[in-house]
């Protein structure tokens, strides 16, 4: 069995400080969590369309009406009348445990502190090391549990049983899917007695049931006492993400002395071969989850350039353009006549109304129609559900550059025409918790748990729109996006204010690919080309006003200074709809360097 052994004590002071060290408090949303709607299951009232014209009100009890569940739908008799219809029951979503194939998991949140490891007796630089409790009967750990002892204790471990293959019965070659452990391979277990942990304390799973992972975040990292380097202790995450992806986390960590992991990597993430997704929401689960948690956005105090539903753009005298074509078409209210499918190959762009005063109506927005655009999809191999929302900006207005106290804010710089940002909640399929929360931020953006959240109206988090850029964030306050340490960048400004959207309540589904057609998509959301047109500024003349106004001691060369500042603000083409966006399959992970 590999293993280490590691201290992290270096003095008396160290090892009394451990003993004194505060566990951290367990993190609880501020609500409760409702009884979310049944999924479609004997006993319920079933609505089916026969031969697209027919409508029948049918209780599956009834004695004549059949229905056998097939994977990817139900057949359904009543009387001599047959038929087959697909659907997505969501009876398996929120019940505590989800099949991935040939082995069953079931998400762990109740921990026994092992042991705290602290460097230099502060709690910001200590970690803490939990094995799961409360597992049920059969199910069996893969791996223990740790996190930073500055936060609160928020996190997960799944345990696994098997369950009846066809495919396993039926071959006496094929190894059960659990087995006792000759190395680890998912995760490490942690222990305070001199003795190697016993065979039982975890479970191996077949190899042919696991995806390759990476390492995340660093957790924690200090000079091993018993050999040369340092010790780094790791989250893991899959290391295909998005929502056509198969790997599951198990929320164990990895640990090496070597800091390159990715030479190292001995252990591996759970793979769902559940094609059926079951633990995912049905529509009406969707539509109760997000009146539970749809966050309110709030946009700044002075911000000029609002929000609005993507109709009211259009019907306002929004135009598409085509190459070698000067004159642009109006658009019909549901985007009907924009050219759909196919890739942005720059033939065709959207612009705002030729005279000034229709153009400065639809620059302002309108926050009455203002909505929220929802793509539902698969995380984390099924065992979680992303609830992207989109919103919609007619118009991003100039950038404001910050550089130590001074302040200058563009004529132009930062303009374009059709900005879309969006936010993502991700919710655990075991039981519908709010789990955390992506925040789009320019070109990048970043996790946060739902420990570090702002709620409003009980579990519904709060996200903050940043003034003209209409980039997302958790918390009011001024992001700089460039170079913290020196304090320069582009100023993303957040703050409450009478505007906002609560999307709880306004909001559209718009997509959700593993539910079928049960979502029909909007014809606007097929238009793959750019929703403004191409923008090039003349960067260089205004960067250099800057200099002019920065202290000696920050003083940059124009070329330095450009380095700085994202690259979007020296113009771009035109952004492209949300179909577009990597996000829409997968999931950026890279965070902005922002404070």
């Amino acid at each position: 069995m590999f293993g280490w052994w590691e201290c992290c004590a270096a003095s008396c002071c160290e090892r009394v400080y451990e003993e004194f060290l505060e566990d951290p408090e367990p993190f609880s949303l501020p609500s409760p969590l409702p009884q979310w709607p049944k999924g479609y299951g004997h006993g319920q009232t079933v609505w089916i369309v026969v031969y697209g014209c027919l409508l029948y009100n049918v209780l599956c009890s009834m004695s004549q009406f059949y229905m056998i569940e097939e994977e990817d739908g139900l057949e359904f008799r009543v009387g001599t009348l047959t038929g087959r219809f697909k659907t997505f029951t969501g009876k398996g979503f929120a019940t505590g445990k989800i099949c991935l194939g040939e082995i069953e998991v079931v998400k762990i949140t109740e921990f026994e502190k092992i042991w705290s490891c602290s460097l230099l007796s502060r709690k910001a630089n200590a970690v803490t090391f939990y094995k799961p409790v409360g597992i049920p009967d059969g199910y069996s750990s893969l791996g223990h549990y740790c996190q930073p002892s500055d936060r609160k204790l928020r996190g997960y471990v799944l345990v696994a049983k098997c369950i009846s293959s066809d495919e396993s019965q039926g071959s006496k070659s094929v190894s059960p899917a659990l087995t006792k452990p000759l190395n680890y391979t998912l995760g490490f277990v942690v222990t305070t007695e001199p003795e190697e942990p016993d065979l039982e304390e975890v479970r191996c799973v077949r190899e042919d049931l696991t995806e390759s992972c990476e390492v995340d975040e660093v957790i924690f990292e200090r000079n091993s006492l018993f050999s040369k380097g340092r010790i780094y202790v790791w989250n893991t995450r899959p290391c295909r993400r998005g929502m056509l992806c198969k790997g599951v986390p198990i929320g164990t960590f990895f640990c090496s002395q070597d800091e390159d992991s990715e030479n190292d990597m001995s252990i591996a993430c759970l793979k769902n071969l559940d094609s059926s997704l079951l633990a995912m929401p049905n529509l009406d689960q969707v539509h109760a989850l997000i009146k539970h948690y749809g966050p309110t956005v709030y946009f700044h105090p002075d911000e000029a350039f609002l929000p609005s539903s993507v109709s009211w753009f259009f019907e306002n005298g929004a135009l598409l353009y085509k190459d070698g074509r000067d004159k642009g078409l109006a658009i019909d209210s549901k985007g009907s006549n924009l050219p759909g499918g196919g890739r942005n190959d720059g033939r065709f762009w959207l612009d705002l109304p030729v005279d000034s005063n229709g153009s400065d109506y639809v620059k302002s927005g309108s926050m009455e129609t203002a909505e929220l655009y929802v793509h539902v999809k698969p995380a984390s191999g099924g065992t979680f559900t992303d609830i992207a929302m989109w919103i919609f900006c007619p118009f991003n207005g100039p950038s404001t550059i910050k550089a130590g106290a001074f302040n200058y804010t563009f004529s132009r710089i930062g303009q374009h025409v059709g900005d879309w940002e969006h936010y993502t909640l991700r919710l655990s399929n075991f039981d519908g918790e709010l789990w955390s929360v992506y925040f789009s931020e320019h070109s990048g953006g970043e996790w946060l748990d739902a420990s570090e959240l702002e709620f409003i109206d009980g579990n519904k988090p709060i996200v903050y729109a940043s003034k003209s850029g209409h980039a997302s964030f958790p918390h009011e306050g001024c992001y700089i996006q460039g170079s913290t340490k020196l304090g320069i960048g582009a100023r993303n400004d957040c703050a409450k204010s009478n505007y906002s959207v609560d999307s709880s309540t306004k909001y559209r589904v718009i997509a959700a690919e593993y539910l079928g057609d049960e979502i029909e998509e909007p014809q606007w959301l097929q238009y793959m080309r750019e929703w403004g047109p191409t923008v090039v500024y003349d960067s260089r003349s205004e960067l250099d006003k800057i200099l002019k106004h920065l202290p000696f001691f920050v003083r940059f060369s124009l070329e330095n200074l450009i380095e700085l500042f994202p690259t979007e603000l020296y113009g771009e083409e035109g952004p492209t709809g949300p179909k577009e966006k990597d996000n829409w399959l997968g999931m950026k992970d890279a965070s902005l360097v922002i404070s």
